[in-house]
């Protein structure tokens, strides 16, 4: 694998610009969690993830399910440009009859492995599939990307301890650990304590990150491919709103319009026109 790291932060900007233009053309959508978990999705699809975006469908392709379903317009603007769908589309986000809704829709958008909203559930969908794929001689992986805030759902440890007993090391969870959901911080909100220590209590082998370095972020993942019998989790250490300063950190940018003003600061913050 030989990886230009230039270019692929050059990604990641043009990632954010996007997201931004699609947030702002919208009015609506959730920003600072879309933001947040840019390189890490940038990093699976240019540098680790088997697809054929001219055969979505493949059947041995690997997976990403967006269990964090709200951050959908990081990963549309992805699959655009690995050629899933046209990037002209971007801008009928959360517009009606767009293929392009609010969260992501199996049935209807080119690239999307899992359909996600209700927080909780990608992991659970990720060890029914991975049992399926052993059944069936498959040997893909499946990606879960999780939110911080998501964890505190009592349906994720259910299913990392279904992930741990059925040996499902082809599942590759990575937590976008950015320590903020809707309504404030996370430690005020649920505090979730140790988490490394909890996912290695349910037998899952942990990884730490910095998730906005994506040398980082790709070290961490050839780790995890390593299998063992145990499904991994990276925590991936991030910051939500991540390159737009008066969004980072800051709960009320988790799913806040974006009106003109912001937008410009924004977009001259991130580098765009």
């Amino acid at each position: 694998m030989s990886t230009n790291y230039h270019e692929l932060e050059e990604m990641c900007r043009k990632i954010r610009l996007d997201i931004i233009e699609m947030l702002h053309h919208a009015q609506s959508g959730h920003p600072g969690g879309s933001l947040s978990c840019v390189e890490i999705l940038v990093d699976l699809y240019f540098e680790h993830m088997c697809i054929r975006p001219d055969q979505p469908d493949w059947a041995d392709r690997d997976r990403l399910i967006l269990s964090k379903g709200h951050a959908a317009p990081a990963l549309y603007s992805i699959l655009a440009e690995k050629g899933f769908f046209p990037k002209e589309m971007l801008t009928t986000l959360r517009q009606p009859d767009s293929i392009l809704q609010g969260h992501p829709n199996a049935l209807i958008t080119p690239g999307i492995d899992a359909t996600s909203g209700p927080l909780g559930l990608g992991l659970s969908f990720a060890v029914g599939q991975i049992l399926s794929a052993k059944m069936k001689g498959q040997d893909f992986i499946d990606y879960v990307l999780l939110g911080d805030g998501e964890i505190q759902e009592g349906v994720i440890w259910e299913a990392a301890m279904s992930a741990s007993k059925f040996h499902c090391d082809h599942i590759i969870a990575i937590l976008d650990w950015n320590h903020v959901q809707l309504d404030g911080k996370t430690d005020e909100i649920m505090p979730l304590g140790d988490i490394k220590g909890k996912f290695e209590a349910f037998g899952w082998r942990t990884i730490e990150c910095d998730g906005h370095n994506l040398a980082e972020i790709s070290h961490s993942i050839e780790e995890a491919k390593k299998f063992d019998g145990r499904p991994t989790i990276i925590l991936a250490r991030t910051v939500k709103g991540k390159s737009v300063s008066f969004m980072e950190n800051r709960s009320e940018w988790h799913g806040k319009p974006i009106d003109d003003e912001h937008y410009q600061i924004a977009v001259s913050e991130i580098g765009g026109h």
